[in-house]
């Protein structure tokens, strides 16, 4: 690969952590190709060499968020090929992105993405899926090595799993912060893993 197609793909790398930075501390609403350029520190006209308009930027942090979603889950998966420790981990990675990031619940549920164009929303559902297909896999494989019971639905488990993060990060954020992430992730983990966990000789006897 030339050096140009580099710095370029760097170039746009470092726009779209600028949008997501910018729509942290600013809301969707906040973003605006002047506020990224000053984040990166380029004109306006600059960006315009990247990306085509606002809503081009937009994509690409959605894009960004899917990628990291299942970066998370290609790390866990090198950590253990045990599949409770994976969705542990994963339960883990997940819940720091979006401590870290309150961007994510933003752009995810924003009116840019519900009420702006259809393919957005298309494009929001295809990341989501994606993800869930994978922690599915993850779940088949526990039911497969006898860590996971039989009975547990891998589609019904996946959509569970996403249900401890989303619905916490959205209290975290609408609250300032005041929501206890680090309690929560103490306390559902245990109940989720109960929930799905075969017996162990010891408990079934």
């Amino acid at each position: 690969m030339s050096a140009p197609k580099i710095q370029t793909r760097q170039r746009q790398e470092q726009i779209t952590q600028a949008a997501l930075d910018l729509i942290n501390d600013s809301g969707v609403i906040g973003l605006s190709i002047a506020g990224i350029a000053r984040r990166v520190g380029i004109v306006p006209s600059a960006l315009y060499r990247h990306f085509t308009s606002k809503d081009a930027v937009l994509d690409a942090v959605l894009d960004l968020i899917g990628q990291r979603l299942l970066d998370n889950v290609t790390h866990v998966r090198k950590q253990t090929p045990v599949p409770l420790q994976q969705l542990k981990l994963l339960f883990t990675r997940h819940t720091a992105m979006l401590s870290e990031n309150q961007a994510i619940p933003h752009v995810v549920f924003s009116d840019a993405v519900y009420y702006g164009q259809p393919d957005r929303r298309a494009r929001v559902a295809q990341i989501i899926t994606s993800y869930l297909k994978e922690i599915e896999t993850i779940i088949a494989s526990g039911r497969q090595d006898g860590t996971i019971r039989m009975d547990v639905a891998p589609a019904n488990a996946a959509v569970m799993f996403l249900g401890m993060i989303m619905p916490a990060a959205v209290l975290w954020n609408v609250s300032g912060g005041d929501f206890d992430m680090a309690a929560h992730e103490k306390s559902a983990w245990p109940a989720y893993e109960r929930s799905i966990a075969a017996q162990t000789p010891k408990e079934a006897l």
